[in-house]
C-alpha cells in the first residue's frame, strides 16, 4: 500500500515543518528560541551512534522540555494532530453507520481497491493544502491505514468495527508524533549514524519507542472511561499527546 514501496518503520524522515497549530480556545504557545533542538539532537547524535535507549530518552526529553516548553506548549503545538484525528474518527464512524451528513461517499467506492478508498478517506479529512503540517497529516492517515490492513487483512476501510477505528486512531497519532520528531530532528540522527543500515534501524527503534509511549497513554485513558467514541476523539487525543509528553518531559538529562 505505501507509495513509495517501503514499509511505514523504513521510510526516511521528510524536510522540516513548522510546528501545527493549537486547537481552537487555546492561547498560541510562544515563539521557540533560536537553537531550541540542540539537546535533542545531541542526544540523538549519541543515540545513532550507540543505539543506547537512554540517549533517544534524553533526546525526547531535551525535545519537549526544551525545543518546546514542556509538555503544556507542546501539547499545543500538536493541535493540529487532535483536530485532525478528530476528523479522521467522524468520518470512519460517519462513513459506517451511514450516517445521511457522511464525508466520504461509500456508494460511489464500492468496488474500488483499499488503496483508492485510504485516498478518498485522506481526501475527505485533510485535503492538500500546499503546506507540510497537511502533507505530514495526509502521510500519517495513509500509513496508519496501511498498518490496519497488515494487522486486520479483512478490514474494510468503508466499515470499520469501533474496535478498528480506535486502531487507526491510536496509530495516526503515533506516526505523526513521531514523523514530526523526525522533521524536527531526524537529520542529525541520520548524520551520525554509522551507516544508512544503520541509521534505519535507529530509526525503526525510535518510531517502535514513540508508539509505545502514544499506546500506553491511550491505555491509561481508557481505564480512566476516556475512549474514542464518535464526537469525542480529538479530547481524548489530546489528552493522549498531552500524557505522553510529559511522560518524555519527565526523562531526566
Amino acid at each position: 500500500m505505501p507509495p513509495d514501496g517501503l514499509p511505514p518503520a523504513e521510510r526516511p524522515p521528510v524536510p522540516a515543518a513548522p510546528p501545527a497549530a493549537p486547537p481552537p480556545g487555546l492561547q498560541p504557545p510562544p515563539i521557540a528560541p533560536e537553537k531550541r533542538f540542540g539537546g535533542a539532537r545531541s542526544s540523538l547524535g549519541n543515540f545513532a551512534r550507540s543505539g543506547d535507549g537512554r540517549d533517544l530518552r534524553r533526546g525526547l526529553g531535551h525535545y519537549v522540555r526544551n525545543g518546546y516548553g514542556g509538555s503544556n506548549i507542546a501539547t499545543q503545538r500538536f493541535g493540529g494532530t487532535a483536530q485532525t484525528a478528530g476528523s479522521l474518527g467522524y468520518a470512519l464512524y460517519s462513513t459506517a453507520s451511514g450516517a445521511a451528513d457522511a464525508p466520504i461517499d461509500a456508494a460511489a467506492l464500492a468496488g474500488r481497491s483499499t488503496e483508492e478508498i485510504a485516498t478518498a478517506i485522506i481526501e475527505a479529512v485533510r485535503q492538500a493544502d500546499g503546506t507540510q503540517d497537511a502533507e505530514v497529516e495526509r502521510a500519517s492517515m495513509h500509513d496508519a491505514m496501511s498498518e490496519l490492513l497488515t494487522e486486520f487483512p479483512e478490514a474494510d476501510l468503508l466499515n470499520l468495527s469501533d474496535a478498528e477505528r480506535e486502531f487507526v486512531i491510536e496509530k495516526f497519532t503515533a506516526i505523526d508524533v513521531a514523523r514530526r520528531f523526525e522533521l524536527d530532528v531526524g537529520k542529525h540522527l541520520l548524520e551520525r549514524a554509522p551507516t544508512a543500515t544503520v541509521a534505519m534501524s535507529r530509526l525503526k527503534q525510535m518510531r517502535a519507542y514513540i508508539a509505545e509511549t502514544v499506546a500506553a497513554s491511550f491505555r491509561k485513558l481508557r481505564d480512566q472511561g476516556r475512549i474514542l467514541t464518535s464526537g469525542r476523539v480529538a479530547r481524548v487525543v489530546q489528552a493522549a499527546l498531552r500524557d505522553t509528553f510529559k511522560v518524555f518531559e519527565g526523562f531526566e538529562e
